[in-house]
């Protein structure tokens, strides 16, 4: 695959390279942000012509993709760009490559070297966890305007609706755009192994996916590979994680599995592969149904297993039965003489309508439905 357009209407003479628009999509970033980039630490094409637009070669692509995975990485933009700047120097030179020389057109001598200075770095790194505000790059009040762009051809404008995220939640979402899937991996491994599986999904990986999930239902079939990226790449990370710890040494077999199941008809299992992979953490049998469980299946898994505890998703109100959550609650089984019956939580936003059934418990968070079924304390029903 190359990365070279070809001319439109350019000179013989000039160099293969590509335009501002088509790297802003390769990198999914806008264009205001390469601009801004290249104003503020000197990121710009090696060469440029007077009076023509931009175009940058595959060694200004390769610095800009490394600029793009340190700060999806957290690295701030300015020490990004430095390292990114140094790595470009070509070898036998001492001029960077991001410092530009711009030249006038064909046939013209040049006109002289302008390299942007390098600007100071800033006092440091903001403590991990610092939020970043969707059109302010950088953490919030830093300014920046940077906008997360789609990587599709003709694919301009429209941001990801990120709102306020930890600054780990934009870079995995930045990774996810530019359909970078080592980079995407790599922001998952150091999520789960820095905050852990409860804060990495309720920070980070949760508000990315949602960001994607609503640009993808506003854009029609655009973002539908953002967003098969991201969430295959979350799964395999999580049942990882659910698969370490479940096999674990000195697991006790005895006590009774925690069911875990989507509402017929609902297919989003990742919430509940979360929950799976902090409960197994926590040393908690597991028993994961997945998605879109028919209703008899249900009910015929809690009475042949006998679990005291059983967690419906349901991600939108069109899958949340009411009916079918009170029936499991109201289930018995065991022996004659001594049934009892199984705990139901109601997981997801679907369940709104559930906040008055006090047979049934609503856990608000992932957080909350591990503090309910680990027996952290106690919880109450909705």
């Amino acid at each position: 695959m190359t990365t070279t357009e070809p001319h439109s209407g350019g000179h013989p003479g000039d160099e293969a390279g590509v335009t501002t628009g088509f790297l802003a999509r390769k990198l999914g970033v806008s264009p205001t942000t390469l601009r801004s980039w290249d104003r503020r630490y000197g990121l710009g094409p090696a060469a440029r012509v007077k009076g023509r637009h931009r175009r940058w070669s595959p060694d200004d692509v390769a610095m800009m993709q490394d600029m793009c995975r340190m700060t999806a990485a957290g690295v701030p933009p300015a020490e990004a760009a430095r390292v990114a700047r140094r790595r470009a120097v070509p070898e036998g030179t001492g001029t960077p490559i991001g410092s530009a020389v711009e030249t006038g057109p064909p046939g013209e001598s040049a006109a002289g070297q302008a390299s942007s200075p390098e600007r100071p770095s800033p006092a440091g790194r903001p403590p991990d966890g610092g939020r970043v505000s969707e059109g302010h790059g950088g953490v919030e009040g830093s300014g920046g305007g940077e906008v997360l762009e789609g990587t599709g051809a003709g694919r301009s404008g429209g941001g990801l609706p990120l709102g306020s995220v930890w600054q780990e939640c934009r870079g995995l979402a930045r990774a996810a755009v530019r359909l970078d899937a080592v980079a995407v991996q790599e922001q998952l491994t150091r999520a789960v192994t820095t905050y852990g599986l409860i804060t990495a999904w309720e920070e980070i990986l949760a508000p990315a996916l949602h960001a994607v999930g609503r640009k993808w239902e506003s854009a029609g079939d655009q973002y539908v590979e953002v967003e098969h990226l991201l969430s295959w790449h979350v799964s395999a990370t999580l049942r990882h994680c659910y698969v370490r710890s479940s096999q674990a040494p000195g697991r006790s077999g005895d006590a009774l599995p925690v069911v875990l199941a989507c509402m017929p008809g609902e297919l989003h299992t990742l919430p509940l592969e979360a929950l799976s992979a902090v409960l197994a953490e926590r040393g908690l049998p597991v028993l994961m149904l997945g998605g879109a469980v028919p209703a008899e299946a249900l009910v015929a898994t809690v009475r042949r297993i006998g679990s005291t505890a059983v967690v419906l998703w349901s991600q939108s109100r069109s899958t949340a039965s009411l009916a079918l959550a009170r029936h499991l609650a109201a289930t018995r089984w065991g022996v004659r003489g001594a049934r009892t019956h199984t705990a139901v939580h109601v997981c997801g936003p679907g369940w709104g309508a559930a906040k008055h059934e006090t047979q049934l418990r609503r856990p608000r968070s992932l957080r909350d439905a591990v503090t309910a079924l680990a027996g952290d304390g106690p919880y109450g029903t909705a």
